[in-house]
């Protein structure tokens, strides 16, 4: 989980102000045993074709749609949801993040798009487009700084739009090290700052690699205990600690990472039988939840699918 730095806003000062009352409430022991209580799996719509996740400071969990582009809103203390922003003919919503300020922002697939989502009403507020390519993919997201950046994974760049509702998008193109997949296949997928927070880490092709936030230049993050990442989809952050989500494998590699993100050393994984091609992943408390997004299976209206915990 990427540590956000945003600009301050009234929104975000008043739900500052808000979740310091809650944690106040209670002590992190009795919130921890409540949790524990949670539902450790929860349902989507059928046919809902999941890929992303994101929580925010609040335990509310939101999964994007392929099929429509829709957003779906899960209580994690209840499992219960609903359908919260509708999308669209031929919209699709890949990996997702949830901003302090209510704003949800949404990687627009093969729409070449980036959304901006009212989390608290589900209403569109923006939508930028962030290249004419014939054939993009823009894949996940992260919050960092002043940005929200986007990865495209038919293209060696990254995209930065402002966070908020206006101001310019930033084309980043990447080098250095950076190997791009051929024309017509993916590279670039998940993304998280590194911790000092110079640069991102973004997963491409099997590598981590980490890109200079100032200049693109890619170097390979040096892998230590395992040959590569395999399939790696969505990372999630928590520290030094570097979460990789490998999708196809059914499996979780936890990661220690060295101060500047130059290398990173296989800690453990983390496996579940429960597990059916999970893309991406976003942090609870104590929990990693998982979206299910079941590529090996039929993906019609009537495929079930689900979002799942595990222990971190």
């Amino acid at each position: 989980m990427t540590r956000n730095h945003p600009r301050p806003s009234r929104r975000t000062v008043l739900g500052g102000a808000v979740a310091a009352l809650t944690v106040a409430a209670g002590t992190p022991a009795a919130q921890a045993a409540g949790e524990s209580r949670w539902p450790a799996e929860f349902p989507l719509p059928d046919g809902w074709l999941p890929e992303g996740i994101t929580i925010g400071s609040r335990p509310y969990a939101y999964l994007g749609s392929r099929a429509n582009g829709a957003v779906y809103r899960t209580d994690l203390r209840t499992g219960r949801g609903r359908v919260l922003h509708t999308g669209g003919p031929g919209l699709t919503s890949i990996g997702l993040k949830l901003d302090h300020d209510g704003l949800l922002y949404v990687a627009g697939g093969g729409g070449g798009t980036a959304r901006i989502v009212d989390a608290r009403t589900g209403e569109l507020l923006t939508t930028h487009r962030l290249t004419e390519d014939a054939a993009p993919f823009v894949n996940d997201v992260v919050l960092h700084e002043d940005r929200a950046w986007f990865t495209d994974s038919r293209a060696a760049v990254l995209h930065g739009v402002p966070r908020g509702r206006a101001g310019r998008v930033r084309a980043l193109p990447i080098g250095g090290e950076w190997v791009q997949a051929p024309a017509g296949t993916n590279s670039a997928n998940g993304l998280v700052a590194t911790p000092d927070g110079s640069a991102l880490i973004v997963v491409n092709a099997g590598r981590l690699y980490r890109v200079s936030l100032r200049t693109g230049h890619a170097t390979v993050i040096a892998l230590e205990g395992a040959a590569d990442v395999t399939n790696g989809d969505g990372l999630v952050r928590v520290g030094r600690t570097l979460y990789v989500v490998q999708n196809r494998l059914n499996k979780v590699t936890v990661w220690h990472l060295d101060r500047h993100a130059r290398t990173a050393t296989l800690a453990r994984t983390i496996t579940d039988p429960r597990f059916d091609v999970p893309a991406t992943a976003a942090r609870w408390g104590d929990r990693l939840y998982l979206v299910n997004a079941r590529f090996t299976s039929p993906q019609t209206p009537e495929t079930t699918f689900n979002a799942v915990a595990v222990p971190l």
